[in-house]
């Protein structure tokens, strides 16, 4: 899926629920259910509400990938302030 930033040409969302911890290894995994849902024509929409701890490679996993190959509907505070921390630095 091509369509940065968007679903309109999806048919609907599906939520993939990551909960405890999200580390460097369980990426694989996580970005094969992200293309997986895009396959079968489904916006993957990421619920990170129980999620605890997660390292920085899954960090700008998160920021790479929201708004392009998915959306987070829930986030905790500590996480979606870390990843506006990070965007900033980018941007500065």
């Amino acid at each position: 899926m091509k369509n940065r930033g968007t679903s309109p040409t999806l048919d609907s969302n599906v939520t993939i629920r990551v909960s405890g911890k999200l580390f460097q290894g369980h990426l694989p995994y996580l970005e094969q259910l992200v293309h997986s849902a895009t396959e079968c024509r489904l916006w993957p929409q990421l619920n990170l509400a129980h999620l605890e701890e997660l390292d920085r490679p899954a960090l700008f996993y998160l920021i790479d990938g929201e708004h392009r190959d998915f959306s987070i509907v829930f986030c905790p505070r500590f996480i979606r302030d870390w990843i506006e921390h990070e965007r900033d630095r980018a941007v500065a």
